[in-house]
Protein backbone atom coordinates (compact mmCIF):
# COMPACT_ATOMS: atom_id res chain seq x y z
CA UNK A 1 0.00 0.00 0.00
CA UNK A 2 2.65 2.59 0.86
CA UNK A 3 4.76 1.25 -2.21
CA UNK A 4 1.66 2.51 -4.09
CA UNK A 5 1.61 5.92 -2.36
CA UNK A 6 5.21 6.40 -2.71
CA UNK A 7 5.11 5.46 -6.32
CA UNK A 8 2.44 7.94 -6.89
CA UNK A 9 4.19 10.37 -5.72
CA UNK A 10 7.01 10.58 -7.44
CA UNK A 11 5.18 10.39 -10.35
CA UNK A 12 3.83 13.52 -9.42
CA UNK A 13 6.77 14.84 -8.86
CA UNK A 14 8.23 13.62 -12.42
CA UNK A 15 5.39 15.45 -14.67
CA UNK A 16 5.81 18.65 -13.08
CA UNK A 17 9.86 18.08 -13.88
CA UNK A 18 8.91 17.80 -17.16
CA UNK A 19 6.40 20.75 -16.93
CA UNK A 20 9.21 22.54 -16.27
CA UNK A 21 12.01 21.08 -18.81
CA UNK A 22 9.24 21.79 -21.82
CA UNK A 23 8.71 25.48 -20.44
CA UNK A 24 12.55 26.31 -20.26
CA UNK A 25 12.62 24.41 -23.81
CA UNK A 26 9.56 26.19 -25.12
CA UNK A 27 11.76 29.81 -23.76
CA UNK A 28 13.94 29.07 -26.25
CA UNK A 29 11.77 28.76 -29.33
CA UNK A 30 11.11 32.03 -30.94
CA UNK A 31 9.00 30.95 -33.44
CA UNK A 32 6.42 28.97 -31.62
CA UNK A 33 2.48 30.48 -31.13
CA UNK A 34 2.70 30.61 -26.96
CA UNK A 35 -1.13 30.95 -26.56
CA UNK A 36 -2.02 27.57 -28.36
CA UNK A 37 -2.74 24.32 -26.96
CA UNK A 38 -0.46 22.35 -25.36
CA UNK A 39 2.16 25.16 -24.96
CA UNK A 40 -0.48 27.82 -22.86
CA UNK A 41 -1.38 25.18 -20.35
CA UNK A 42 2.28 24.02 -19.66
CA UNK A 43 3.05 27.89 -19.14
CA UNK A 44 0.68 28.87 -16.83
CA UNK A 45 1.50 25.60 -14.49
CA UNK A 46 5.13 25.81 -14.80
CA UNK A 47 5.29 29.65 -14.12
CA UNK A 48 2.85 29.64 -11.09
CA UNK A 49 5.40 27.57 -9.55
CA UNK A 50 8.55 29.33 -10.91
CA UNK A 51 7.20 32.36 -10.28
CA UNK A 52 7.87 31.91 -6.77
CA UNK A 53 11.65 32.25 -7.33
CA UNK A 54 12.30 34.60 -9.55
CA UNK A 55 10.56 36.78 -7.12
CA UNK A 56 14.33 36.33 -5.31
CA UNK A 57 16.23 35.55 -8.49
CA UNK A 58 16.61 38.29 -10.45
CA UNK A 59 17.73 37.27 -14.15
CA UNK A 60 21.86 37.76 -14.07
CA UNK A 61 22.95 38.85 -18.01
CA UNK A 62 19.49 38.15 -19.23
CA UNK A 63 19.63 34.56 -18.16
CA UNK A 64 17.00 33.42 -15.79
CA UNK A 65 18.39 31.08 -13.21
CA UNK A 66 15.08 30.52 -11.02
CA UNK A 67 14.37 27.30 -13.10
CA UNK A 68 17.68 25.52 -11.98
CA UNK A 69 16.59 26.69 -8.67
CA UNK A 70 13.09 25.45 -8.65
CA UNK A 71 14.25 22.04 -10.04
CA UNK A 72 16.61 21.62 -6.86
CA UNK A 73 13.97 22.74 -4.63
CA UNK A 74 11.44 20.02 -6.14
CA UNK A 75 13.75 17.20 -5.97
CA UNK A 76 14.52 18.49 -2.02
CA UNK A 77 10.61 18.50 -1.22
CA UNK A 78 10.27 14.72 -3.17
CA UNK A 79 13.10 13.53 -0.97
CA UNK A 80 11.52 15.00 2.34
CA UNK A 81 7.95 13.53 0.98
CA UNK A 82 9.75 10.05 0.20
CA UNK A 83 11.75 9.77 3.55
CA UNK A 84 8.31 10.51 5.38
CA UNK A 85 6.45 8.37 3.70
CA UNK A 86 8.80 5.72 3.61
CA UNK A 87 9.19 5.73 7.51
CA UNK A 88 5.88 5.24 7.97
Amino acid sequence: MMYGIINGVNNVFALLYLIILVRILISWIPNLDREKQPWITIIIIADAYLRIFRRFIPPIGGIDFSPIIALIVLQVIQGLINAVLGAL
